[in-house]
C-alpha cells in the first residue's frame, strides 16, 4: 500500500516501512508525526481525493533533522570586471513512515 502526500508545498509518494525525505519539519528526532493532507491511497481499492482523501491520515516518524549539501551559484558578468559566488544549504527532515490509515 502507498500514499501520495502534501508537505512543504510537495507531493510526495510514500509506502510504510519506507524513509523520505520532506522539507524541515518542527520536532526532534524520535518525535511523531502525523499527515493529514492525504491525495491519494493506492493498492487494492485505489481511493482519490478531492482534493484529499476523508479520514485518511499517514503516521511517521522523524529520524533526523539536517542538511543538504552545499550549492554553490556563481553569477559571471563578461567585460564588466563583475562576478558573484553564493552558496545555500536547505534543510530538511527525514522520516520513517510507520502508517498509512484508511477509513
Amino acid at each position: 500500500m502507498y500514499a501520495i502526500i502534501k508537505t512543504g508545498g510537495k507531493q510526495i509518494k510514500v509506502e510504510e516501512g519506507k524513509a523520505v525525505y520532506v522539507e524541515k519539519l518542527i520536532g526532534e528526532a524520535g518525535d511523531s508525526i502525523t499527515f493529514e493532507e492525504v491525495l491519494f491511497v493506492g493498492g487494492d481499492n485505489a481511493v482519490v481525493g478531492t482534493p484529499t482523501v476523508e479520514g485518511a491520515s499517514v503516521e511517521a516518524t522523524i529520524e533526523k533533522q539536517g542538511r543538504a549539501k552545499k550549492v554553490v551559484t556563481y553569477k559571471y558578468r563578461r567585460r564588466k570586471d563583475s562576478h558573484s559566488k553564493q552558496g545555500h544549504r536547505q534543510p530538511y527532515t527525514k522520516v520513517m513512515i510507520n502508517s498509512i490509515k484508511t477509513k
